[in-house]
């Protein structure tokens, strides 16, 4: 069994490595952020380190399986995902956050084992998948144009319906939209546009700049 250094090194790396891809998701505005990628992959360092620990104790009295309640964690841990995906229309979010916190899972219980190398590699490629490849879908979007804009506007009944006025006079359709509430008068209103042509931002700016309650515009 590991002594307490042992063990207070394996629930920090996997705290470490889980706060790592937390804080992208924090950043990033997402349902589940660091506290929760942090409280998750400890967690399940903890279930393996005392997993571990009960074979250990009781291997010459009964029959173990040193990896059950590991497994239990996996499969369990699709109940806290769900709880991230939301479905918008024909649109879901929430899949990347939810195989995020899959992923810290897994990380937690390799760091709970001692397989160092094995979590910092795989946070490796994990961060990599939602930094870099995200950049790379969002280049891929604006070459078929897409174009993200980001808006600050009064939270009053109709703005939604206002917005898809002007956009539609323009031929532009809302291929997703999602909406932060700032304050009790304020929301930030992000969405996603398409066209059949080159988008013209300038044209859009001005257009949903010309409603009343919208005082800011961000692409």
């Amino acid at each position: 069994m590991p002594d307490c250094l042992e063990v207070f090194l394996r629930l920090g790396i996997a705290a470490i490595l889980a706060g790592l891809v937390g804080l992208e998701r924090e950043t990033s505005k997402r349902p589940a952020g660091l506290r929760t990628h942090i409280l998750v992959s400890v967690a399940s360092s903890l279930v393996m380190i005392g997993n571990l620990y009960a074979f250990e104790l009781f291997k010459n009295q009964t029959s173990m399986d040193p990896m059950r309640l590991g497994a239990q964690v996996i499969s369990g841990i699709g109940f806290l995902g769900a709880g991230t995906i939301i479905k918008e229309g024909p649109t879901v979010r929430g899949l990347t956050t939810a195989a995020s916190l899959w992923s810290v899972a897994c990380i937690g219980l390799v760091c709970g084992i001692g397989f160092y190398i094995g979590a910092i590699f795989a946070t490796g490629f994990v961060l990599l998948s939602l930094i870099a490849l995200n950049r790379i879908e969002t280049m891929i979007y604006k070459k078929n144009a897409y174009l993200f804009i980001s808006m600050k506007s009064i939270d009053k009944p109709g703005q939604i319906g206002k917005i898809g006025i002007e956009l539609g006079k323009l031929n532009v359709t809302i291929k997703n939209i999602s909406i932060e509430p700032i304050d009790d008068f304020n929301v930030i209103i992000k969405l996603t546009l398409k066209s059949l042509k080159e988008i013209n931002t300038m044209d859009i700016i001005e257009s949903l700049g010309s409603i009343e309650g919208i005082s800011s515009i961000e692409t």
